[in-house]
């Protein structure tokens, strides 16, 4: 069997339709899930070590390009795995969480609330009003990706919202836990009055607490549940973009001596394998 090397050279779907640019993003994503989920957070994670260290050139150190790019490719499979489910109830839903996230960081920016008084300190790609315009890239997926690995965890208790809102809640803070200190490590953004946990105040956890429960909402409400659940035991590679998170934020905060935070990426680690969903990315299709 070939290396899978060559299958970003797959030819574009044959027509333009929805259906065939879903069944061709299936297939892109599923001939390169060790590329995707295991060589870019490694690369990654390596240029931002570099690029903090002063390692790399300036052009390259921290470059908002690579860093959009990187980030972009890592989403591909979750973006695989949710554009089925895409109807208008869910695009309203999230219309209204884009239009949140913009406003509640503009507000956290300008006023310092309910984050803490923070700054950015690398670009994170072109900015509006001291807000990165690739906020919704960035943010929806660490919820988005809690949302998933709850459902596949909980299982039946999924049909409980008195159980599956909070813990998937619980879960988004546990995420921003594990990245909100290797992002101060590298230095994206700096909290002015230092904190307690890594550089990190708790009063941005407390602000987390409010803007997890807002989008946990938005996507219990906009997302056909069952249908989810369906596409999500259909499709191999949804939370392949949790792999990169745990290797890419693991790798990161191990660097600085993070360990809390190494130890939380580890126990997502643990959760993608109760679920069956980290092993496979990690060989190559060529050595299966």
């Amino acid at each position: 069997m070939r290396p899978e090397t060559g299958a970003w050279e797959r030819a574009t779907p044959a027509r333009f339709d929805r259906a065939a640019i879903e069944t061709w993003l299936d297939g892109l994503v599923r001939a390169n899930r060790f590329t995707i989920a295991v060589v870019f957070p490694v690369t990654g994670a390596a240029l931002l070590l570099a690029s903090a260290w002063g390692w790399l050139p300036s052009p390259l150190a921290f470059n908002p390009l690579l860093v959009l790019v990187g980030v972009a490719v890592m989403r591909l499979p979750l973006v695989a795995g949710v554009a089925p489910l895409l109807d208008r109830k869910a695009g309203i839903a999230l219309a209204a969480l884009t239009a949140y996230a913009y406003g509640i960081e503009y507000v956290g920016v300008t006023t310092d609330w309910p984050y803490g008084a923070f700054e950015y300190g690398v670009s994170l790609g072109p900015m509006l009003g001291g807000v990165p315009l690739g906020l919704p890239v960035f943010f929806f997926p660490l919820v988005l990706n809690s949302y998933l690995l709850c459902l596949l965890l909980l299982g039946d208790l999924t049909r409980r919202a008195w159980v599956r809102l909070p813990v998937v809640v619980a879960t988004v803070i546990a995420v921003d836990l594990v990245l909100d200190p290797g992002a101060v490590a590298l230095g994206f953004w700096t909290y002015d009055a230092g904190g307690a946990y890594y550089g990190v105040p708790w009063s941005n956890y407390a602000g987390w607490v409010l803007s997890a429960a807002v989008a946990v909402v938005a996507f219990d409400l906009g997302l056909d549940r069952d249908a989810l659940l369906d596409r999500l035991a259909d499709t191999e590679f949804m939370l392949d973009d949790m792999v990169s998170f745990v290797i890419l934020w693991g790798a990161v905060n191990a660097a600085f001596g993070n360990w809390v935070p190494v130890a939380l990426a580890g126990l997502f680690g643990l959760g993608l394998v109760a679920t069956d969903r980290f092993d496979v990315p990690l060989r190559p299709r060529w050595l299966a």
